[in-house]
């Protein structure tokens, strides 16, 4: 059992080393990152949590939340190699589980919808990227390396290998292709594609009603 939580606690590190290009080593990384520390601490929390003593479980909960500012439910399930960046205001509910090798950003909500008492948050599968202050709500999957983009509010599966931005989110696919790595500045608006699509059409038909209007009004000039 020990040898395990050292495992764990290494995939954890090894994973900020590998996507926080501001990591220089282990030690800055043990002492400074807010997201480790609300992992780790989360993994005590759910241990107690699985074996009935609840209530000491969502203190020290609240004691995670209080002194990092992420917010975990001692009943989530989360895999190895997650990493929590910055972190601040992340909320993760009760029945989330969240696989291996995960990334969430700062501000992000894996919460519920209403007050079911299964399952009722979502399921976050290995290599998925949600970014900041994005809610994902409900109970439904987010698949294997897939992307949510910053602000989007998901309130259904989306499909591995994909990404999805807006709100309600959306599935934006690129050239047909895999999307591997998430633009956080140069994000696709869906709504804004469909109100561009909207505009054009107005300005489609306005040309044709112009047109007819000219055709009406020749005709009656050669009447007369």
């Amino acid at each position: 059992m020990f040898g395990n939580i050292i495992d764990t606690i290494r995939k954890d590190i090894q994973a900020i080393k590998e996507r926080d290009p501001a990591a220089r080593n282990t030690l800055e990384i043990v002492l400074t990152y807010p997201g480790l520390h609300a992992l780790e601490i989360h993994r005590i929390a759910h241990w107690l949590h699985r074996r009935k003593l609840k209530l000491l479980a969502r203190i020290i909960s609240h004691l995670n939340r209080f002194f990092t500012g992420i917010e975990i439910h001692p009943g989530a399930q989360i895999g190895r190699g997650v990493f929590i960046d910055h972190g601040m205001g992340v909320v993760i509910g009760e029945t989330t589980v969240i696989k291996d090798n995960v990334t969430l950003y700062q501000g992000v909500v894996l919460g519920g919808t209403g007050k079911e008492k299964d399952k009722r948050h979502p399921t976050i599968e290995q290599g998925a990227v949600i970014a900041s202050g994005a809610m994902v709500l409900g109970s439904f999957t987010v698949g294997e390396n897939a992307r949510v983009g910053a602000g989007a509010v998901v309130l259904n599966s989306v499909p591995p290998n994909s990404t999805v931005v807006g709100v309600p989110a959306k599935v934006v696919i690129r050239d047909g292709q895999r999307v591997d790595k998430l633009d956080h500045v140069n994000l696709p608006d869906p709504c804004r594609q469909q109100v561009a699509a909207l505009v054009e059409r107005i300005e489609t038909l306005e040309e044709q009603i112009a047109k007819l209007q000219y055709l009406v009004e020749l005709q009656q000039t050669s009447a007369l």
